[in-house]
């Protein structure tokens, strides 16, 4: 007894760390914790932001409808590049679903992922997800590329990369949610 006394938080954050190296218990306490420290994500300040100048790319939805991204040009749109064994993906899903519920009228909304369909679609069903995903024919435009999962790029109606966000995220912030309105006006 008198061990356990002295060696408590050892013995805690030795279990932490198993918890950690189990896949079934990591993944869930990564979300957690990637849930606990997303923020809004940043604007670009206008002087740093680039202009998309190619919006072709060729995608297809999970019922294997073709679409292309050219159909966003001068719209608002948001790409988010995912996958569903990326613990931050994860953690930032229910955040879009509020945002693309309450925004998806306002801006385009684009949830890529190069995974296979049946797995995108039992993810979707499972975390009861009502997004659009869609997975990339061809290669996107050089701009929106991104070696790192999260990555979320916010396009304005001329073609500005207003955010480029690598990592979880809170996007249903009110913050966020204003520049959103702000763009959607220059549609």
């Amino acid at each position: 007894m008198e061990f356990l006394k002295k060696n408590w938080s050892n013995i805690l954050f030795i279990i932490f760390i198993l918890l950690l190296i189990i896949p079934q218990t990591r993944t869930p306490i990564q979300v957690q914790l990637n849930r606990l420290i997303a923020f809004a994500p940043s604007e670009i300040s206008e002087e740093k932001r680039e202009v998309l100048t190619n919006y072709d790319w060729l995608l297809q939805d999970l019922e294997g409808e073709r679409h292309t991204f050219r159909s966003s040009e001068g719209k608002v749109a948001v790409i988010n590049l995912w996958a569903t064994w990326c613990p931050p993906c994860i953690a930032e899903m229910p955040s879009f679903e509020k945002l693309y519920q309450e925004y998806g009228n306002k801006a385009d909304f684009y949830f890529v992922s190069s995974e296979e369909t049946g797995k995108l679609k039992k993810f979707l069903e499972k975390k009861n997800l009502d997004l659009p995903v869609y997975q990339p024919l061809t290669a996107g435009p050089q701009q929106l590329q991104s070696n790192s999962l999260p990555t979320t790029f916010v396009i304005s109606p001329s073609g500005e990369i207003v955010v480029n966000k690598t990592g979880a995220a809170n996007w249903n912030d009110t913050k966020f949610k204003e520049l959103l309105d702000d763009l959607a006006k220059e549609q």
